[in-house]
């Protein structure tokens, strides 16, 4: 199926993307759980100014070799540009949720940060949007979840900005906090049946399987196919928590598989937080680079390009008079 793109979306989404149309993100929109990374003992102590410096180091190494950056309003995406380390040809993606979640932990309500939105997020120069959204199919805020979906959706529409749209999985057992491996598989691609068809232009999603309870690759390929089948819109996998050399086996099976590409985090740059300034950056330089430069490479061989999925709007001579 190939569904129509406006000129504004088409445009923006060739910023962050690989001259092939592969999505090779650099993921760095996070903000209390850096925090976290940065400091375990005592995360409240990591000041504003020690983000913003942390961030603008990782975005000056590696963007260059990223087709798009995905940052936080806070902390990283203004600075990132008037700081200079953001590589004009490189697309800024930037979150529009706050950080964490309302609510239960077993009924999650994600919301839009205070005082931010997709009008503003624009103006500024972003070439995407990402809201983040924590979901289970079950949960009594399923409904509230999908309401907010087609809501921003709405909003990136007017402003003819793609929209990513980033689900969470949890468990609603109050006893189990964590989903079983057979039910994460329907739940992760349940939520991608249900939501991609409300208005996002991009699926941002995890790996379908808990690969430490299912070590076989060839069902992690028919779990990724699943997922393909269920997604209405191109999906890029997330990193989570998994370390380097197991983010790239999970990408050759997604990409196989019809992913269009990644939005990777902690397993190109994780070690950079337990390592002191002086040490940073010669591993920003150095490992975390050549690591971001092998995904990259791997999505621009492997994945499917998000243009498969869209056609561009026909343009006749008058077009901007109805623009």
């Amino acid at each position: 199926m190939t569904l129509p793109l406006t000129i504004g979306k088409t445009r923006h989404l060739q910023q962050c993307a690989t001259p092939r149309g592969a999505l090779a993100v650099l993921a760095l929109d996070h903000r209390n759980n850096l925090r976290q990374l940065l400091n375990p003992d005592a995360p409240g102590e990591v000041s504003s100014d020690e983000l913003v410096a942390f961030k603008g180091s990782l975005v000056h190494s590696l963007a260059p070799v990223s087709s798009a950056v995905l940052l936080d309003p806070e902390f990283s995406a203004a600075q990132c540009i008037t700081l200079g380390k953001l590589p004009g040809a490189t697309g800024l993606v930037i979150a529009l949720e706050a950080s964490g979640y309302a609510g239960e932990s077993t009924a999650r309500k994600s919301r839009v940060a205070s005082n931010w939105s997709v009008e503003k997020a624009k103006r500024m120069g972003a070439s995407a949007i990402k809201l983040l959204v924590y979901y289970h199919p079950d949960s009594t805020m399923a409904k509230d979840m999908e309401l907010l979906v087609q809501e921003v959706a709405r909003d990136t529409t007017t402003h003819d900005i793609p929209l990513f749209l980033e689900i969470l999985t949890y468990s609603v057992d109050p006893v189990n906090k964590k989903l079983s491996p057979a039910e994460r598989r329907r739940v992760v691609i349940e939520a991608a049946r249900r939501l991609t068809p409300l208005g996002a232009d991009i699926l941002k999603v995890e790996f379908p399987l808990d690969v430490a309870a299912e070590p076989n690759e060839r069902t992690w390929l028919e779990a990724c196919t699943e997922l393909s089948q269920a997604s209405f819109i191109p999906w890029v996998l997330l990193s989570a928590s998994v370390n380097y050399e197991t983010f790239l086996r999970q990408v050759i099976a997604a990409c196989t598989a019809g992913a269009s590409g990644v939005a990777v985090g902690r397993a190109v740059w994780r070690e950079t937080t337990d390592l002191a300034a002086s040490e940073r950056q010669a591993f920003l330089d150095g490992t975390a680079r050549q690591r971001m430069q092998r995904v990259t490479a791997l999505v621009e061989a492997l994945a499917r390009p998000w243009t498969d999925f869209y056609i561009p709007t026909p343009i006749s001579p008058d077009w901007f008079v109805r623009y």
